[in-house]
């Protein structure tokens, strides 16, 4: 006599499909801000994802691009200037973020151009590589290195006083360059200059230092001199699109530049106005 069949496993539940990814949004548009009479200088407010898409049909000469650096704190100026750099959402997160704001740039560049990325050591390495297959690895030219002196030391490990800054050339072998001049330090060249090394000794900025606005992350405009003169010519069209206090625009005016500013915080742009009126920009109406 056959035994009573068991009864049929229940079949288990079908796992969830997962969600479908969204789209990715549209770039909203940077909206203009402030043009000089002269039309030396342009202000955009807004995300600067929408940038690209804001300006003229002029290419660029140069892009320099000091992004928050995703720290995760609350970068404390004067005043009560401050700003959120969030982490969004660990390294690999942070150079897709940053690859999509300057992909449109680099697309804006003239075939003479140059990009410049100025990070930290949290994150360079990651944006490297991201930017590397973003732009093509050829294209990668400099690694720079800018040392400052300021702030504390930790006695558990070696002083974290630099920051790098990575150097793209649109068409390699055509980016416009003149090697910034240095006094030569050793007993052979005494007295007589050299082409300025990738290491770049430039103080940061001081509690009292004159030029100082307010800003959290200000930096200093021998830092951007060197940037502009070296990879901008004259004349040319400089674009920084985390504006921040605007040093960039100042470098860029002082030695015969024109320059595109954009930031989504109106009270960076606010201090960027106020320092170019110094250099005798006028507004145009309207």
């Amino acid at each position: 006599m056959l035994g009573a069949m068991s009864a049929p496993r229940p079949s288990p539940p079908r796992a969830a499909r997962p969600p479908r990814p969204a789209p990715p949004r549209p770039a909203p548009a940077a909206r203009l801000l402030a043009g000089d009479a002269g039309g030396r200088v342009r202000l955009y407010l807004g995300e600067c994802r929408g940038l690209g898409a804001a300006l003229g049909a002029e290419p660029l000469d140069l892009v320099y691009a000091d992004p928050p650096f995703g720290t995760g704190a609350r970068r404390r100026g004067r005043a009560g200037l401050a700003f959120s750099d969030g982490a969004r959402g660990g390294p690999e997160a942070y150079a897709a973020w940053l690859v999509e704001r300057l992909a449109p740039l680099w697309e804006r560049l003239g075939p003479a151009g140059s990009l410049y990325v100025h990070l930290d050591w949290r994150s360079v390495h990651y944006a490297k590589v991201a930017l590397d297959r973003a732009l093509g690895a050829r294209c990668f030219l400099n690694e720079i290195v800018w040392i400052y002196g300021l702030g504390g030391s930790s006695p558990r490990r070696w002083p974290r006083k630099h920051d790098t800054l990575l150097w793209y050339a649109r068409t390699p072998g055509r980016q416009w360059f003149e090697a910034p001049r240095v006094a030569a330090r050793s007993r052979r060249l005494a007295g007589r200059d050299k082409k300025a090394p990738s290491w770049w000794d430039i103080p940061a900025l001081n509690n009292m230092a004159r030029e100082r606005v307010g800003w959290p992350t200000q930096k200093p405009e021998a830092l951007l001199e060197r940037v502009v003169r070296s990879s901008c010519p004259p004349g040319g069209l400089v674009a920084d699109p985390f504006a921040g206090s605007g040093t960039t625009a100042v470098a860029a005016l002082r030695h015969g530049r024109r320059a595109v500013l954009c930031d989504a915080d109106p009270r960076a742009l606010a201090l960027a106005r106020r320092r170019l009126e110094a250099l005798g920009v006028t507004w145009a109406a309207g």
